[in-house]
């Protein structure tokens, strides 16, 4: 089975363009469709709030009026939105992707959603007789600018083959993880790490301050020790600048959180810390911080601090 951008050898610089339908113009989707341009690709898009597509339209996207227009006729249709009944909707609803007359041949999802859903999609993809890979993404904003995402693929290996050029677009580690849902399973994974690291930092920032230390000082001393993380670079610098603006929003990661919670129950695992952090994140947004970033966990955490000199055990 050949890559439908055999024709162009992948790199995008030939005079036949892939045609490629892209729903979802967020923090990363953005990105992700500019560097799909850059390649040399054509893209129509679909986004609910038409303004926040402005940029890659600008730059030579087509617009799209729903998912379904987005995705008539091109090679392949990607999806990046904010949640499952999201997902659902743009693919298997009354004007989703699905509903074309002229399928493309493979449909993927790059989405962090539900693995569930993602064997539901595949399987309901496959009745019309095309693919559908669920490829989950992390990195964050900086990792969508900068074309280095990692991207978590589950689908069937024949696919996921053929989809390689556009994922080489947008990320810089892309593996194949398994059949249909690895992908989503294999960023539960991500998240339960990720919402450890960033309790960790959180923590590691409120005591070096209280015990008198420079914490843009310490950070030089552990970023590249045994504690150094991709939060440590690229997150505890934003939150002690008092940049707390979303390259992930705690909306997304209270949703992703949820998810990993349930998925681990469901396999009978009991797992205290993801549960504690999803607590927490679920806190911050209903203390209206949920259209920030994932590092303004700070900000609950510090709030809820005793003044210098108390202790909790103090009357």
């Amino acid at each position: 089975m050949r890559s439908i951008f055999d024709r162009i050898g992948g790199s995008g610089n030939g005079s036949i363009t892939v045609r490629i339908g892209w729903i979802g113009c967020g923090v990363m989707g953005t990105s992700m469709v500019g560097h799909l341009l850059e390649n040399g690709h054509t893209v129509r898009v679909f986004t609910r709030t038409r303004a926040k597509a402005a940029s890659v339209l600008e730059k030579g996207a087509d617009w799209a009026e729903n998912p379904r227009e987005a995705a008539e006729g091109t090679d392949a249709v990607v999806s990046i939105v904010g949640f499952p009944e999201d997902v659902e909707s743009v693919h298997l609803g009354h004007a989703g992707t699905l509903t074309a007359t002229r399928l493309p041949p493979i449909l993927i999802d790059m989405t962090t959603s539900d693995p569930g859903l993602a064997i539901r999609l595949h399987a309901a993809a496959s009745e019309r007789g095309v693919a559908a890979i669920d490829a989950p993404v992390s990195g964050g904003d900086v990792g969508a600018r900068n074309g280095t995402l990692s991207i978590m693929i589950g689908g069937d290996a024949a696919a996921v083959e053929i989809a390689r050029p556009l994922f080489e677009a947008c990320g810089g580690t892309i593996v194949h993880q398994g059949g249909p849902g690895a992908g989503q399973k294999t960023k539960i994974v991500n998240q339960i790490l990720v919402a450890a690291s960033m309790i960790g930092a959180c923590e590691a920032i409120l005591f070096a301050g209280r015990a008198g230390l420079d914490p843009r000082t310490v950070l030089k001393s552990v970023v590249t020790g045994a504690a150094g993380s991709w939060t440590l670079s690229n997150l505890v610098p934003r939150m002690l600048d008092g940049d707390f603006e979303p390259g992930f929003f705690i909306d997304h990661f209270v949703k992703d959180l949820g998810i990993a919670v349930r998925e681990a129950r469901g396999t009978g695992l009991e797992l205290p810390g993801l549960e504690m952090a999803e607590r927490f994140y679920f806190e911050a947004k209903a203390e209206g911080l949920g259209s920030k970033g994932t590092q303004a966990l700070l900000l609950l955490l510090e709030g809820r601090q005793p003044d210098e000199g108390q202790t909790t055990g103090e009357k």
